[in-house]
């Protein structure tokens, strides 16, 4: 949000003085957004902001008219929010942020820590649009190092509660959180559970590492969002969401969080300390 704003407020844009910004969030209850976004249309804002796969297309029902920029972890012409990266032709654009393409590097990262022939737990939550794909990359990102993965759902608290109950009782090298909004509002959660049953953890973003968790690799959150808040001021300005094309992000971290892999008993290769963009200690 913080990120969000100073770019709109870059580009002349600043809430409060020259811009009103209407905040809507649904805290992970995905059946909450088509009634948000209808809201938002039915005022016939200036434009619309998404910030989750659900979110967007939630939006994208609501308007056909609107201006929409979108942040979304899914291909968004697979979520049919465009017609295309290049030429999105419709009322949206956005960033793609890779969320659910990024499997292959995270179980990389923790093949390179724990090594080979291991059983890794994945939690995914069923009612995110993305599930089957991050299922399907998770399979076979494990399959091509050889790591078997034991797969686990949920999609409130009363089930990750179950869904914690039942990895503890695999004995799994580690568990991997899939990318969902609603996990990212469990982040403490999360983390917190993993450290004390010592379960090596990976995660999505930076947050979740400062929040206790091992290990993240992915997007530079903030960075993602500034570019969403230049797509908003350059649409507010009269550009049509057509003419810009759909972005993808340049940076990526890797991130450790060593008083944690202490807490564990794990010792990090120096060559895996050595790539990480920052170490939290």
């Amino acid at each position: 949000m913080a990120a969000f704003k100073k770019a709109l407020a870059e580009s002349g844009f600043e809430e409060g003085r020259t811009l009103k910004i209407e905040w809507r969030f649904a805290d992970g209850r995905y059946n909450q957004l088509p009634q948000l976004a209808a809201e938002l249309a039915a005022r016939n804002v200036a434009l619309i902001v998404a910030g989750s796969d659900p979110a967007a297309m939630a939006v994208k029902q609501a308007t056909f008219s609107i201006p929409i920029v979108f942040a979304v972890g899914l291909d968004p012409v697979k979520l049919k929010l465009v017609d295309s990266i290049n030429q999105p032709t419709g009322n949206a654009t956005g960033i793609s942020i890779l969320t659910a393409s990024l499997e292959p590097k995270r179980l990389g990262l923790l093949r390179d820590l724990l090594g080979p022939d291991r059983t890794i737990a994945v939690l995914l939550n069923p009612t995110l649009v993305p599930s089957s794909s991050q299922l399907s990359d998770v399979e076979s990102a494990s399959s091509a190092i050889g790591w078997k993965t034991k797969v686990f759902w949920a999609s409130s608290d009363g089930e990750i509660d179950k869904a914690f109950d039942q990895i503890e009782a695999e004995h799994v090298a580690a568990v991997e959180f899939g990318p969902d909004p609603f996990f990212d509002t469990r982040s403490e959660k999360l983390t917190s559970w993993a450290v004390q049953k010592k379960i090596p953890s990976m995660f999505q973003f930076r947050a979740y590492t400062q929040a206790g968790g091992l290990m993240s690799y992915g997007i530079d959150l903030a960075d993602a969002y500034r570019q969403v808040g230049l797509y908003a001021a350059r649409i507010l300005k009269g550009v049509k969401p057509a003419n810009l094309p759909v972005l993808q992000p340049t940076k990526f971290e890797f991130v450790i969080n060593m008083r944690t892999a202490r807490a564990l008993g794990l010792t990090f290769p120096p060559g895996l300390i050595s790539i990480a963009d920052e170490v939290i200690d």
